[in-house]
């Protein structure tokens, strides 16, 4: 029963900062649009990409290559996992 004096003041002050959140939420606009997040995704782009689209794809490509430099070296040195016993008497 106790508990209750603790839980039951906790619960209202938790309420009561959930709504002082969501008031300001609501001051400050985060409800105002809720299609336009959903139709920018949909519809067709056709601008030119911008700075930071050319940077992502650079950097992507820069990968791309290191990948394929990585895997090539690979393949050209012997695999040193599979060493040959030696036979020593």
């Amino acid at each position: 029963m106790e508990s209750l004096y603790l839980l039951i003041p906790l619960s209202v002050v938790l309420v009561f900062g959930i709504l002082l959140v969501f008031a300001w939420s609501l001051g400050n606009g985060q409800f105002d649009d809720l299609e336009a997040q959903g139709r920018r995704v949909v519809d067709d782009d056709d601008s030119p990409q911008s700075d930071a689209a050319t940077s992502t794809s650079k950097a992507a490509t820069s990968t791309s290559k290191a990948a394929t430099s990585i895997s090539e070296t690979a393949k050209s040195t012997p695999d040193s996992g599979h060493h040959a016993k030696s036979s020593k008497p």
